[in-house]
């Protein structure tokens, strides 16, 4: 099983490298067979030109000995007899063996190839142009070669070849390296950054650079979770402050009453302190169950179906007996989409709301406004001072004695009809009114 590199900075540098080896690599093969081909196509170029010349020279006899030579040695020629013997040649030929033992026959009379002779490192390679001079059984060939340049011989070309091809792999990796550290850096910078935040301590964020690339949109990213996380943890402390300081009071009062009960049964009513008990048990019960509903809310434990809000409502008031006036408006075909447990709690605590706090008239309406589904419930009471809107929605909060402990509510309910409107993508907040409060809800519309 072969294991690659943990850092992808050294995988990619590797991955160039390699890469780079292979592509160089093919194109230096095709450079060296190009300078080959092109070399001996110049070379043969020049020999044909001579080798003809002497030839026709043959021919016609007037050919001279030893034949000319405007080449300075460069370009060597030969006229050889059928039995191998050297007829005529140019200077720098003459006392040579004859060049080549190819033999063009009558039907081919004319041979292009390339023949070495010896071993390397004294090893010589020529270009040759074998002609025979008529088709007669008899007749002479004239040989016309040139040398190859050493570099195509000894393996310089292609050493110099191989090197470029390390220098330039190596070239492509250094850089490769450089550009991945330089990219990875705020990578590793955010990751430093993340591995010292703890619980303890989330107002710290990772360095954000600038840009709009994706290591940017990763810290802004991640910037922004911490945000939440620590917002979230935020409420969560507050909510357990409150929770255990909400929690303390009927505890207290019930240890007190079950003492002094204890201590001096003779001058308590029984009756008193169990009915002081129980309305304590009730006030737990009460804290405890909105503190696991709060808990539930948007986490995707219930099933979610299509409700028809007005029906809904309908119900809800149906099953209420009110001391008060209802007057409703419900628009039929208001549909959304959420658990129904839920929201029938979210009116409820709303109707609760209304019904505790209005002097004698509570409207409930429901209806389809832009898009979403609306329902609101009004009640004729004292209202909410606007610095105090947002306050009411916040856990355990109670604006003024009305709202004590005495009146039944938890300090609950507010919170909880917001958190079910959020959780089903909603809103729930305080509307204007000149007299009075209005809730108003406004969720998707479904379908």
């Amino acid at each position: 099983m072969r294991i690659l590199p943990r850092s992808i900075r050294t995988r990619d540098t590797l991955i160039a490298a390699v890469l780079a080896v292979l592509v160089l690599g093919i194109t230096a093969v095709g450079v060296d067979l190009a300078v080959r081909a092109t070399t001996q196509a110049d070379l043969l170029q020049e020999i044909q030109v001579a080798a003809r010349r002497s030839s026709g020279g043959v021919r016609d006899g007037s050919l001279v000995t030893p034949i000319p030579d405007d080449t300075g040695g460069r370009i060597l020629v030969q006229v050889v007899g059928p039995g191998g013997h050297v007829l005529d040649a140019t200077p720098a030929a003459t006392g040579r063996p004859p060049a080549s033992r190819v033999w063009p026959p009558a039907a081919m009379r004319v041979r292009d190839f390339v023949e070495c002779r010896g071993a390397w490192p004294g090893r010589e390679c020529v270009v040759v142009e074998a002609i025979r001079a008529t088709t007669a059984p008899d007749s002479v060939v004239v040989y016309a070669w040139e040398p190859l340049p050493s570099y195509l011989v000894n393996g310089l070309l292609e050493v110099l070849l191989g090197t470029g091809v390390l220098l330039l792999a190596a070239l492509a990796a250094w850089i490769t390296w450089h550009v991945v550290g330089r990219t990875l850096g705020p990578v590793e910078a955010i990751r430093a950054q993340l591995a010292e935040i703890s619980a303890s301590d989330l107002s710290r964020r990772v360095p954000q650079p600038s840009g709009e690339d994706e290591i940017a949109l990763l810290a802004r990213t991640a910037n922004a979770t911490l945000d939440r996380l620590e917002r979230a943890v935020g409420r969560q402390r507050q909510f357990a402050s409150d929770a255990s300081h909400e929690l303390r009071t009927p505890i207290a009062g019930l240890r007190a009453n079950l003492e002094d009960a204890s201590m001096h049964p003779e001058d308590n009513d029984l009756r008193a302190v169990v009915d002081s008990a129980l309305r304590d048990t009730d006030r737990l019960e009460s804290i405890v169950t909105d503190l696991l509903l709060l808990a539930r809310i948007g986490t995707g434990a219930s099933a979610e179906e299509s409700i028809d809000l007005a029906e809904m409502t309908a119900a809800e008031i149906a099953r209420r007996n009110f001391a008060l006036k209802i007057g409703t408006d419900l628009a039929a075909g208001v549909v959304v989409r959420g658990v129904r447990m839920q929201l029938v709690r979210l009116l409820g605590n709303l109707l609760d709301n209304a019904e505790r706090y209005a002097d004698e008239v509570i409207s409930v309406e429901v209806a389809s406004r832009d898009g979403h589904a609306l329902l609101t419930v009004t009640d004729d009471g004292a209202g909410i001072p606007v610095a105090d809107r947002e306050r009411v929605f916040e856990r355990f909060t109670r604006l003024d004695t009305a709202r004590s402990r005495g009146a039944g509510g938890t300090g609950l309910g507010l919170a909880i009809a917001r958190e079910i409107a959020h959780a089903h993508g909603g809103t729930l907040r305080i509307e204007d009114r000149d007299h009075g409060t209005r809730f108003a809800l406004r969720l998707p519309l479904h379908g």
